[in-house]
């Protein structure tokens, strides 16, 4: 800006100074000029009254710069001072001859071809009809503005670099209030009057700006917060498939780092179902597709974004269903089990019912068959419970509320209710420990214990022991089950809390139960925000635990 009018006022002051030495040369040409034509009328004069008075002969002695010309009333040449008269071409066709003869004088100017040179003319009427003309060469006025072009040259230099500093000076005067201008807060600026709509435009555009700032910081701050806040990831690609924004569920979900921006997303994940997303998504189809990622299962949601009626993008959301999808697995394992479980002693009773209906049993066994039908009836009976048990469980709906419970007295009544089973094998049955009340659901810590200590008892050896231990440490109670029968192989260890899982199947009719006991552990522990442990070794024995907090009665 600075150099902009500096540039301005110089070239101006320069043309202006220009300008005025061109007018004045002008001007001092005019008036040369016509400095020139005064002296020559002047000379004029003075030489009519040397030839009124010495004729011919005055022009004898004569001497001087200006030619000297006179001519007779017809134009003949009567004296020349530079040329033989004689020699010289009629004169009566001149200018200045012609106004001389009629008006007395006469002046011109014009280019000489005898002297190949512009010339001033002057010519006046003598007293016996001749006329006088005294000429000059017109040039001596351009030789005498020649002679003062080396000190004009001199002022012009001087007067530009005069120029230059005076504008260079006046710029920066005039820029000083405006680069003084804090355009933050233009109100509290002194500026030149004339500034004053444009500061105050500013100053409201700046509020403006720092409104809608403001706004999109907000909008940006809400954006990210739900976005980084979200387990699921989020993307937004471009129409080029360009990372354009994404969260950190994003980057945890595909293994990814930070720094994606500007990258490919189809670089993140080579599957075909996520490469299929993003590829239909950005011909402008709404999109739903599963791929797998180092054992998790996860689903790709991927919709276009449009512009102006073009797809310009895409945003992708992933969702980690693993949970999702062991869930329906071991939802359709649970029905395949549940019909199976149901189905074998339905099958029994209706087996044994259809007998006894075509009277293929004799009247001393109709006892015998009624008693399996009446087994196989609990059995079912027993099994629709602890399904019933695991949903209520599982959906967080016991119809219960909670309570104090002591753990010893209970684990005390759970044993006393396994004697007779215990007796048979010869089994024991010992409780050892402490007093120790939670909080929880009677009924429910009730299945727990008697599914782990009849476990206990249906997979011990004969005339084995079954240890039963309370403690209290650390503001948690722990109630453990230690038995030396079998015990559980290694690679069944993690399967024994799945529901209808049994170690061995052959015997599972032989030893009974439903195959649910210990998934109502596991589930009812959850309940409880308890934790479970099972250590157990094969041949010598198996111990599971479950710990709960001391709480006192919500």
């Amino acid at each position: 800006m600075t150099a902009r009018i500096f540039r301005s006022i110089f070239l101006v002051a320069t043309a202006v100074l220009l300008a005025c030495f061109i007018l004045i040369f002008g001007m001092l040409y005019e008036h040369l000029g016509q400095q020139i034509q005064a002296e020559l009328q002047t000379e004029a004069i003075y030489i009519a009254q040397g030839l009124a008075q010495s004729g011919m002969e005055y022009f004898n002695g004569l001497r001087g710069t200006n030619r000297i010309t006179w001519v007779a009333a017809d134009g003949t040449v009567l004296y020349d001072s530079d040329s033989e008269a004689a020699a010289m071409e009629n004169h009566a066709d001149r200018e200045e001859i012609q106004e001389a003869l009629t008006g007395g004088s006469g002046e011109s100017t014009r280019y000489s071809t005898t002297f190949d040179e512009r010339r001033i003319y002057f010519a006046t009427r003598l007293s016996d009809g001749t006329v006088l003309r005294v000429s000059s060469a017109q040039h001596s006025v351009w030789v005498l503005i020649m002679g003062l072009l080396s000190p004009v040259i001199m002022i012009f230099v001087l007067a530009a670099i005069l120029s230059g500093v005076l504008a260079s000076a006046l710029s920066k005067r005039i820029l000083r209030p405006v680069n003084a201008i804090d355009l933050e807060h233009p109100e509290q600026s002194e500026v030149y009057e004339e500034l004053s709509p444009l500061l105050s435009k500013i100053y409201n555009q700046n509020r403006v700006i720092d409104s809608q700032i403001e706004e999109l910081q907000r909008k940006q701050a809400e954006f990210t917060a739900i976005t980084e806040n979200m387990s699921e990831g989020f993307l937004v690609i471009d129409d080029h498939t360009d990372l354009l924004s994404y969260n950190s569920g994003a980057l945890r979900l595909l293994g990814a780092e930070a720094g994606l921006s500007r990258r490919s997303v189809l670089a993140l994940n080579r599957s075909e179902g996520f490469r299929k997303a993003v590829e239909l998504s950005l011909s402008g189809e709404h999109c739903e597709q599963l791929f797998e990622r180092e054992g998790r299962y996860l689903q790709i949601i991927a919709n276009p974004v449009y512009h102006e009626e073009h797809v310009a993008g895409a945003g992708l959301v992933i969702l980690d269903i693993t949970e999702k999808h062991a869930r329906e697995s071991m939802r359709r394992e649970f029905t395949a089990n549940v019909s199976h479980e149901l189905k074998t002693p339905l099958t029994s009773i209706s087996g044994t019912a259809e007998i006894i209906k075509n009277g293929f049993v004799k009247p001393e066994d109709i006892p015998h068959f009624a008693g399996n039908i009446y087994d196989e009836a609990q059995r079912l009976i027993t099994l629709i419970g602890d399904i019933m048990r695991l949903s209520q469980l599982d959906e967080d709906s016991v119809p219960f509320e909670k309570g104090p419970v002591d753990l010893y007295e209970l684990a005390s009544s759970v044993l006393c209710r396994l004697e007779a089973a215990a007796g048979k094998r010869g089994i024991s049955l010992t409780l050892s420990g402490e007093h120790a009340t939670v909080n929880g659901v009677s009924q429910v810590l009730d299945e727990m214990v008697f599914n782990l200590c009849d476990n206990a008892v249906k997979y011990s050896r004969e005339n084995g022991h079954v240890r039963v231990f309370v403690s209290e440490e650390n503001g948690h109670v722990a109630l453990r089950v230690e038995d030396d029968g079998i015990g559980i192989p290694a690679a069944d260890q993690a399967r024994v809390f799945e529901r209808f899982y049994r170690v061995d199947k052959s015997h599972s009719k032989e030893i009974g139960g439903t195959g649910l006991g210990l998934s109502i552990v596991k589930h009812g522990a959850a309940f409880h925000n308890a934790r479970v442990a099972l250590e157990s070794e094969l041949g010598k024995g198996t111990t599971v635990s479950f710990t709960l907090p001391n709480t006192e009665v919500e």
